[in-house]
């Protein structure tokens, strides 16, 4: 967790930039703690602490992400796209694989590019046309923009749904209304046939 969200966690715990590598390191478990403590060995514990943490980030990716593993996730990462209108469900995938698969974005403007090309047609030109700066922003605009557009499908479905249902008990007055003059009809008819052939007899 640390390695995926280091800097927010950095930034959240106040941990200045020196200590960023021995913070982080503290945290690791099982295989992933041999293999660090057996570097620490190998190059000495102050080269290995004073080491930065974007090389600790790419020394662990190295070692725990093979290419052909990283291949994979940068091809989902490119094909990524909104199912239906889970916007939250998208951005939430597409952050992780954005975190792991740094060498797709040199620069901010290249993954903002990629990300709102996986978004539906429906908000798809508006964030175009708003021209986010950062990721933050055009996920903020595509989660409200998506959330209006539900709400508004929504609301749409009700009011059609109540048309339904008005037109439905129009149409059903309206055969009962005609039924009972034909009743009616019918009734006076054979009740005047029935009245002739009485007077006949």
């Amino acid at each position: 967790m640390v390695m995926k969200n280091g800097l927010t966690v950095f930034r959240i715990s106040n941990c200045s930039v020196e200590n960023q590598v021995k913070f982080s390191t503290c945290t690791l478990l099982a295989s992933a703690l041999t293999w660090w403590n057996s570097h620490v060995m190998t190059v000495t514990h102050d080269v290995a602490y004073s080491m930065t943490w974007v090389d600790l980030r790419k020394k662990m990716t190295d070692k725990y992400c093979p290419r052909n593993e990283m291949k994979k996730l940068e091809v989902e990462l490119w094909n990524l796209k909104v199912i239906g209108t889970d916007v939250v469900k998208y951005n939430q995938r597409f952050q992780e694989l954005a975190l792991l698969c740094v060498r797709m974005f040199p620069e901010e403007s290249d993954k903002i590019e990629r990300y709102v090309g996986g978004l539906p047609d429906m908000i798809h030109g508006n964030i175009v046309a708003s021209k986010p700066k950062t990721m933050q922003e055009a996920i903020e605009m595509a989660t409200e923009l998506m959330d209006k557009r539900v709400s508004t499908m929504a609301e749409r479905q009700a009011e059609n749904k109540r048309k339904f249902e008005n037109t439905s008990r129009n149409n059903h007055d309206q055969q009962q209304q005609q039924n009972k003059r034909q009743n009616t009809g019918r009734a006076y008819t054979a009740g005047s046939g029935d009245k002739k052939n009485h007077m006949g007899i």
